[in-house]
């Protein structure tokens, strides 16, 4: 059998924790061989750490063959001991009147700590997943803060609307999901990010030359993916759970496993010039990923279109950065 992996997952008894361990647990993230040990993180509370508490005693329940252990704590110093994994999905959600810049800001409390955490006692090839929103610059502020590791070993979660996309393209050519391959999400997990469909292929065929219809590209698919999030908080009266937890399953068991042949996925990575993105922000890009690393795939054509919509993401990015560079080592 092979050794254990450590797995730290924060905001655990949160809903999207609730929704990714047992997932973890049976060895659909990081493989049917693979021991893992959970440790477990939720705020100082005595309500979330006795919720924390009740969903461990469920994981026993499930006598998973592969959950070697678990802990929980409340102390991301202990969390993070020698972690392999380390998904960071517990974040401030923004309250009533809350704009970006404020959430950002109460958000640095939370991530700043942590990634000293993660500098100070996780594993020197720990892989880091930032799923708590703002992604991409909690991203950022983790890394800018974890001065010891590899800026390349934290990411932001860009999947969820990265399947988003490969949906609405699956519905709007009435084709299998798996038919859909080489999309991407560039730029912020926010409402500017950008879908790209016109590097990416239906059976094969360029997705935008077979749907051949500019006005929906603009004005349903775009905005369709970028609203999502929206839209299910409009419908459920609470945000996307099980969706973020299966896109979070996906993004590391790709970083860790590989991507399929053929294909490439939507990671938010620090930026490294490609595509006139200057280094300095966690971006969404097409990555390819083998051997537990990843590459931004390069060499695509971008059309002005295109180029467009990634300066206004990006122009994005930098704001925000701006608006935390006091967090930033």
């Amino acid at each position: 059998m092979k050794k254990p992996l450590r797995v730290a997952v924060t905001g655990a008894a949160g809903q999207i924790g609730y929704s990714i361990l047992f997932r973890i647990a049976s060895g659909e993230m990081l493989g049917a061989d693979q021991p893992v040990i959970l440790q477990l993180l939720e705020i100082p509370d005595e309500k979330a750490l006795k919720a924390l508490q009740g969903v461990m005693m469920e994981l026993v329940d499930c006598a998973f063959p592969l959950l070697h252990s678990m802990a929980a704590a409340s102390d991301p110093m202990v969390a993070f001991k020698d972690v392999d994994v380390a998904l960071l999905v517990g974040a401030r959600p923004r309250g009533p009147g809350m704009e970006r810049k404020d959430l950002l800001e109460a958000n640095g409390a939370i991530f700043v700590p942590q990634g000293k955490a993660l500098n100070a006692v996780a594993s020197r090839d720990v892989k880091v997943l930032v799923v708590g929103n703002p992604a991409n610059t909690n991203a950022l502020i983790a890394m800018k803060n974890a001065t010891g590791l590899k800026p390349t070993q934290f990411t932001a979660m860009m999947r969820l609307d990265h399947n988003r996309a490969l949906t609405q393209v699956a519905q709007k050519t009435g084709k299998a999901v798996n038919a859909v391959k080489k999309m991407t999400i560039w730029g912020n997990h926010s409402a500017t990010q950008y879908p790209d469909l016109f590097n990416a292929q239906v059976d094969g065929q360029n997705a935008a030359k077979l749907i051949n219809d500019q006005s929906w590209v603009e004005g349903t698919f775009i905005p369709t993916v970028q609203k999502r999030g929206a839209a299910i908080i409009e419908a459920r009266g609470l945000s996307s759970a099980a969706s973020a937890a299966n896109a979070a399953i996906s993004h590391m068991r790709d970083w860790v496993l590989g991507t399929p042949a053929g294909d490439w996925v939507s990671m938010g990575v620090p930026s490294d010039g490609s595509y006139g993105i200057p280094e300095g922000v966690i971006c969404g890009y097409p990555v390819t990923c083998s051997g537990g690393s990843y590459e931004i795939v390069k060499g695509l054509e971008i059309s002005d279109f295109s180029k467009g919509k990634i300066e206004g993401t990006h122009s994005e990015l930098l704001k925000e950065r701006a608006d935390i560079k006091h967090l930033l080592q």
